[in-house]
């Protein structure tokens, strides 16, 4: 794999410039127990810890990252947020499954992943597992703006989950970056991709907040559309989605950038003489 440094395109795999996929949406079919908000970015679970099955509107392109952020959890359940992907048209399917673990699956051409509170890393090949509970990226690479899975590089920057504004965000938002709260945390950020191999099957990867867990499932058919599995089940109530620039940043996240390493905490951006939707944009993105 080639450096971090070396002069690859954002986004894309070490080599010619993709095109920017679409912004994520839910798919229409989901849960009985789901309510998705008209915009299709936000799914809540309403009743019950269970018919909580989402898909993606529209199959993964490789590398694409379907990122979703914890917003609501819900005491009194065991069980948290599973990811994964099918190869299953949901508009298929006459009956949404109950659970994706194991209803899903058992219908053949699916790979979930359940969420939980530590033990999510997969052993790489040739390595250890003892490895796998140990944390894969050191503080130095805090820093690194890219995640590098396999081929694909992605910008870091919305992979990370972040707190509420507040007079503490500043240091909650370490947190979050060193990964030491817990993945099923409110506020925590999770993703699903796959990158696909030279024998024609793909990888499906787990990203939690900005850190790849390896790879969860291989031998997936790369050539087959491929789906986003969220299962809002359990402990964790809602969830909305987290949308990624995978070319050039724009304008307006380059001006974010800077805002926010300008300010020791994000309510200092109040005092700020700028645009109210400017300083709502560095506060909660």
């Amino acid at each position: 794999m080639a450096a971090v440094s070396d002069p690859v395109e954002l986004g894309a795999p070490w080599g010619p410039v993709r095109s920017e996929p679409p912004p994520t949406r839910f798919h229409p079919v989901h849960g009985a127990n789901i309510r998705v908000d008209p915009s299709g970015t936000r799914a809540t679970r309403v009743e019950s810890f269970a018919h909580g099955v989402c898909f993606s509107r529209e199959p993964l392109a490789p590398g694409q990252v379907f990122l979703v952020e914890i917003e609501e959890k819900e005491l009194g359940w065991c069980g948290h947020l599973r990811l994964g992907l099918t190869a299953l048209d949901p508009a298929s399917l006459t009956i949404v499954p109950e659970f994706s673990l194991p209803d899903l699956v058992s219908l053949g051409h699916t790979w979930v992943f359940a969420i939980t509170r530590h033990h999510n890393r997969v052993p790489r090949e040739g390595r250890p597992e003892a490895e796998a509970a140990a944390p894969s990226r050191p503080p130095a690479l805090l820093m690194e703006p890219y995640l590098c899975i396999e081929q694909y590089r992605i910008p870091r920057d919305r992979l990370v989950g972040r707190s509420r504004p507040g007079l503490y965000s500043h240091l909650l938002d370490q947190l979050y970056e060193l990964n030491v709260l817990p993945p099923t945390a409110r506020r925590s950020r999770l993703g699903v991709l796959f990158c696909p191999r030279p024998d024609g099957t793909a990888d499906m990867h787990i990203v939690i907040n900005g850190e790849d867990m390896g790879p969860s499932a291989r031998g997936l058919p790369a050539t087959q559309p491929l789906y986003a599995v969220v299962d809002v089940f359990a402990s964790t109530k809602s969830v909305r989605l987290v949308q990624l620039e995978y070319g050039l940043p724009s304008l307006q996240t380059l001006c974010r950038l800077v805002i926010q390493r300008s300010v020791v905490h994000r309510l200092a951006i109040d005092g700020l003489h700028l645009p109210k939707g400017l300083k709502d944009f560095c506060k909660y993105e």
